[in-house]
Order: C-alpha cells, then structure tokens, then sequence
C-alpha cells in the first residue's frame, strides 16, 4: 500500500453565485485549480436566508454533470422539460447536463439553516452532447458505514468497504455507470481519531473539510480547505481535537482539453462558440 500524501491546499473562497447566493469555492477558483476530472466544488452554508433567498434562477449547462448535495435545507429543481425535484437534507442531485439543460435551483425556505454542496464532473468528449437526465436520491439511499471505533462514512458514489452508493462507476457493468467511475464519501471522524481510507491509485482525489480540521502525513487541514492529494492507494488521516467532517472525493481523470464559458464546458473555442450559438437561437437542448 502507498499512502497518499498532501499535495497542496486551496483555501475556500468567499464569492457569489446564481442571484446572489454567498458560498465558499475552492475548486475552480479559476482554470488553473481544478482537478481532473473535476472543475469546481462549491460550499453553501448560512443560517441567514438573505445569503441564499435569491436562488439560482434559470440557466444553462452544457457538457458536464452537476452534483448537488443538500446536508441541511430544501432546494427546488425545475428544468425547461417540466421535471421537478424536491432536494431536501441529506439527500442528493445528480444531474447530467449533456448537450443541454435549462433550470433552475431556488430555496423552498424563508429562514433557517441552508448547508450544502455542488460539485462539477467533467464529461468526456464522446459525452458531452448526449441527452440530459436526473437522479435525485433520497437520504435513505444512500448506505452508512462504520470503519472504525468514531469513524463513519457516507456513501454517495463508489465503494467503501462492503457499502456501495447508488452512483456507481463502470466498473459495475458494461453499459452502466459513469466513465470516471467517482467516488463521493462524507466521512465523520470522533475527535482523535485515526482512519486509514482506500482510495482507488487510478483516481485523483482531494478532500474538503467542512468541520473541525484534520491532518495527513502530519500536516493540517483547516476547515473550509480542498487538500489535493498526490498519488497512492490509501489515504491516513487523523481528526482534531474537536473531531472532523470531510468529503472525500476522486475519480479517474479524462486527459482531455478543456475550455470553459461560463456554464458551458467542452473541447475546443469551437465548441464553445455552438454552445453559445445553440443558446441564443434556442437550439442548446434541441
């Protein structure tokens, strides 16, 4: 076994988004600090619905898949086919926007607690235009495993221990699943734990702290820090002294060009340049 060390942090950074909605970004900060496969992870938490009211009103995508994933508070999905989705704590949003999608993600609250996130998963160019679609996926769905004695996992995508999430990869069959094969874990450490995580060696993979901090190879972790971690099979970490919570993301990377408009995501300026054309003469989901 190689142990994965820490590569470098990218601390979260305040901004906006949508109509207005304040979150932290690590993750596409800008073209330079992505990950392979991966574009962009966006924090959202705030007690004050003036931070999230405004939503994010209508808007395209093309070329990648969003995940969004709601820890407290209640979202509603709407798109320009008419499928609505309710997201609610715990659960979570997998959406491929393919050749194009329209929609929208706005508060069904007025106050209380919004927390969560939305991640960006590249496509590969044979992928970028096929048909849009949705998973939304109940709290109950997804499994719940204990490691170790105050070490818990969530298990959204992939595989952790004998828990499987209900995203998989294709490494579960011939025609089903996502080429980058993502693993997607919400991992609750006790304080002074340690825990010792498989991490596939063909992926990336990074982690984002979002309570408490943690540290790997005895360097620290801050909340509201992406660590990316350099290559290996595992993954030895250790809590704080308040305990830690984190998300361990990876997956294995493309290898492909990318240019990036906005919320268009493809290969080449050319086809960035269609997107926009699809766009404005309202061919994008055509």
């Amino acid at each position: 076994m190689q142990a994965r060390a820490l590569h470098f942090l990218i601390p979260g950074r305040d901004t906006s988004d949508g109509a207005g909605v304040r979150l932290k970004r690590s993750l596409g900060q800008s073209a330079h600090v992505r990950l392979d496969p991966f574009l962009m992870l966006d924090e959202f938490s705030s007690d004050d619905a003036a931070d999230y009211i405004a939503g994010f009103p209508s808007h395209p995508h093309r070329g990648f898949e969003t995940v969004t994933y709601m820890l407290d508070g209640h979202m509603l999905h709407e798109d320009h086919l008419g499928n609505r989705g309710d997201l609610k704590s715990g659960g979570v949003q997998w959406m491929t926007a393919g050749r194009g999608i329209i929609h929208s993600e706005m508060p069904q609250q007025n106050e209380g607690r919004m927390r969560g996130f939305q991640l960006w998963l590249n496509l590969p160019a044979k992928e970028k235009m096929k048909p849009a679609g949705y998973r939304d996926i109940q709290p109950d769905e997804i499994p719940v495993t204990a490691l170790d004695d105050g070490v818990s996992v969530r298990v959204i995508a992939g595989e952790v221990a004998t828990a499987q999430g209900p995203v998989q990869g294709p490494i579960h069959g011939p025609s089903q699943g996502i080429t980058t094969d993502p693993q997607y874990w919400d991992v609750s450490m006790d304080a002074g734990t340690a825990a010792t995580l498989p991490v596939p060696e063909t992926h990336n993979a990074f982690i984002y702290v979002f309570e408490g901090d943690a540290a790997i190879g005895g360097r620290e972790v801050p909340r509201h820090h992406a660590a990316i971690l350099r290559d290996g099979d595992t993954l030895h970490i250790h809590a704080g002294q308040d305990g830690t919570r984190f998300l361990l993301i990876a997956g294995k990377p493309i290898k492909e060009p990318i240019v990036q408009y906005g919320p268009f995501v493809m290969n080449t300026a050319e086809e960035i340049e269609q997107a926009l054309r699809d766009y404005r003469d309202g061919r994008l989901t055509a």
